[in-house]
């Protein structure tokens, strides 16, 4: 079973969308949100039963982190988009790239850092 935190969470996220092949990113005028995967699919991941992940997620909302929207689903906020991003571009520069595209990084990347 994985030791769990804020980062563990973060980084399963991450190579989440990576083996999705899937980002979802939502542009505002004045941030740059990342659809987090739920709480179920983190835990699915990790191999840790549901209610070990839900007291980290409380943690990520009160540290400002990730916030979760109704209807929409648990999205980074400008504080989580940073550290997401950073982690994206020092672990896992060239998927993301695959992903997203240079230009799209790079203008992620502009936004966000």
């Amino acid at each position: 079973m994985a030791a769990l935190s804020i980062d563990v969470l973060f980084d399963a996220a991450i190579r989440i969308q990576l083996a999705e092949h899937s980002i979802s990113i939502t542009f505002t005028q004045d941030s740059v949100q990342i659809k987090f995967p739920t709480t179920r699919r983190l835990a699915e991941f990790l191999e840790v039963p549901h209610y070990y992940v839900l007291p980290y997620f409380a943690m990520m909302e009160q540290e400002e982190l990730v916030t979760r929207a109704e209807r929409v689903g648990i999205l980074t906020t400008a504080k989580g988009s940073q550290k997401m991003f950073e982690l994206m571009r020092e672990k896992y520069l060239q998927e993301t790239e695959n992903i997203l595209g240079i230009p799209v990084f790079l203008e992620v990347a502009k936004k966000i850092l």
